[in-house]
């Protein structure tokens, strides 16, 4: 009978095991410090921009024309209807100067370095004349910060306004200007319009992601409980909702059962200190919570310190899932232990520019390396030249001619610096326009973090572009951030 050698695995000789697919950059989730989700017991989520991403170039359009619909009824001329506006002009982490009507952008020192009037780009001389002989005081009254998606509108809407009145030589109070866009924009939310247009069509404003069931599943199925807390209302809500998720998954009758609570019209960030009551819904009846929350029940208002003793759990064992550096992020983290997650859209873009730059980067960091050995080279050739000039060292071959020789090389390498700072700058802004054709990255300025990136790292324990990036990860996964070096370090 033949026999058949059993092979037994040899260490080096088998085939090598699999090596795990890499995630693709722009779905990671970034780490700005050390995150465990093994101990985290419940994850909650906000809705706009966090659950629900809007087709932002869309919405923007919309708030727009109904703004300049109120701005008309407001007394303003009725040639705004023909409104040349571009949405792609804010980003988030701008500052409107109420005074002058310009649009500002920041590094994380509060330094001013680019800057708009209408839709025409800021001279440095003016940047400099106005924001840099002054420290900028970004929460006085004379100034606004744009740090929502939502709140792009009133830039486009703004700097749009400002260019057309201006070009009819119209007369501009800028502060009566912003504040009306605001109240105009306010209103159009208030009275239900912006509502109403988008659950009208929400294929056109908002994009439905495939991955973010099964995500909310993956957690549910590692033994995480999931709260939906927004400030939008809650007819609002359960139509936005059931067109994300409510027939994703079998399993889930309707989207409310992925949730163990929900709440809506919440205030935040009033919330996360006073808040208010939290209410029960009864078809059009609110009335007291009784007793604890139940799943699939629909609330409103509330607080943190009584959601807490209602869900039993202490701070440090949840997660908060937003897009609103202050209403979500920096008050939950100012206010409680939870943890925080951010959730920015715009990463895919950001991400992408970053790596289209590559060769421009690689260059710049060049540059540098060139420029500091240069300087070096500068201060040697200047102080040769100052000690001939004062008959200091020479070496007995006359002092003119050496003289001569330390000044030809002080004029040669301030001419290389200057052909190396032009180089830089030319590489910058083509950098710069790649990330975004007004205002750069959203999240650097210059060699610095913008003043929204240093918000973003001081708050965000993470970050991702949304909330679906969390699948490729373990539910039980450590996030751990990178070793944070100081200059004297490199």
């Amino acid at each position: 009978m033949d026999s058949q050698q059993l092979l037994l695995p040899l260490n080096g000789l088998g085939p090598p095991p699999p090596v795990p697919a890499k995630i693709p950059r722009a779905d990671r989730v970034f780490v700005n410090h050390d995150l465990r989700l093994s101990n985290i017991d419940w994850v909650g989520f906000d809705m706009d921009y966090t659950l629900a991403i809007y087709r932002q170039e869309r919405m923007d359009a919309l708030s727009v024309e109904l703004t300049v619909d109120r701005l008309i009824k407001r007394g303003y001329p009725s040639s705004l209807r023909e409104l040349k506006y571009d949405t792609r002009f804010p980003i988030r982490g701008l500052l409107v100067d109420r005074k002058y009507g310009h649009v500002l952008k920041m590094d994380r020192y509060k330094v001013v370095h680019r800057g708009y009037h209408g839709l025409e780009r800021l001279p440095d001389a003016v940047i400099q004349n106005l924001y840099h002989d002054k420290r900028i005081r970004p929460h006085t009254a004379r100034y606004h910060w744009i740090d929502t998606l939502f709140a792009l509108s009133e830039v486009t809407s703004y700097a749009a306004v400002v260019s057309a009145l201006e070009r009819r030589a119209e007369p501009i109070d800028y502060d009566k200007l912003f504040h009306d866009v605001r109240a105009s924009i306010d209103e159009a939310h208030a009275d239900g319009t912006v509502y109403g247009v988008v659950t009208a069509a929400l294929g056109d404003f908002l994009d439905r992601d495939a991955e973010l069931a099964r995500t909310l599943h993956k957690l549910r199925s590692a033994g995480k409980k999931l709260f939906l807390l927004t400030n939008s209302p809650n007819s609002y809500t359960d139509r936005v909702m059931t067109y994300l998720l409510g027939d994703a998954m079998h399993e889930y009758p309707s989207w409310r059962h992925y949730f163990e609570a929900v709440i809506c019209s919440a205030k935040k960030p009033r919330w996360f200190q006073e808040g208010q009551p939290l209410m029960e819904r009864d078809g059009d009846v609110l009335k007291p919570v009784r007793g604890g929350l139940e799943r699939g029940r629909a609330y409103e208002g509330g607080n943190l310190e009584e959601f807490e003793r209602l869900i039993g759990v202490t701070g440090s064992s949840v997660l908060y899932v937003g897009d609103h550096i202050y209403g979500d992020i920096l008050r939950s983290k100012k206010e409680t232990s939870w943890y925080t997650a951010m959730i920015i859209q715009e990463l895919d873009a950001e991400v992408a520019a970053h790596e289209s730059s590559n060769d421009d980067l690689s260059r710049m960091r060049t540059l540098e390396e060139q420029r500091e050995r240069l300087e070096d080279e500068l201060r040697f050739y200047q102080g040769r030249f100052k000690e001939l000039s004062r008959g200091i060292g020479s070496n007995g071959n006359g002092i003119e001619p050496e003289r001569t020789r330390a000044k030809r090389a002080v004029e040669r390498v301030r001419g290389e610096l200057r052909a190396n700072l032009a180089e830089y700058a030319g590489r910058a802004e083509r950098v710069s326009t790649r990330f975004h054709p007004y205002f750069g990255s959203l999240l650097k300025e210059q060699n610095e973090m913008s003043s929204f990136g240093l918000q973003v790292e001081l708050y965000a324990d993470v970050y991702m572009r949304r909330v679906s990036c969390l699948k490729s990860y373990s539910p039980q996964q450590f996030f751990r951030s990178p070793y944070d070096l100081m200059p004297h370090e490199l």
